[in-house]
């Protein structure tokens, strides 16, 4: 059974060439565990488990951003917050 794409293999493949994938790994691949047509698994090397989740460089500064205007109905807080924590929930 071969790999079924760049960067995917399937779990039999897996089982026997262990050693092989991991190397493929070290090197800085990622790979991408199939159980038939299923991804289950993704190997990254170790410092690449974030790589796709980084945020990305705010565009504009906080004193920048437009806040939304502020409610149109009278609302205190204050006590809703305490009637909140009286009710003992």
């Amino acid at each position: 059974m071969k790999a079924t794409g760049a960067g995917t293999v399937k779990i039999a493949e897996f089982k026997a060439r262990l050693s092989h994938y991991l190397r493929t790994v070290r090197a800085g691949h990622a790979l991408t565990v199939m159980d038939r047509q299923t991804p289950i698994a993704r190997l990254t090397p170790v410092g690449m488990e974030y790589a796709g989740m980084l945020a990305r460089k705010a565009t504009k500064k906080p004193s920048e951003v437009k806040l939304p205007p502020p409610l149109k109905k009278k609302v205190d807080s204050l006590k809703w917050l305490l009637q909140d924590r009286n009710s003992g929930r």
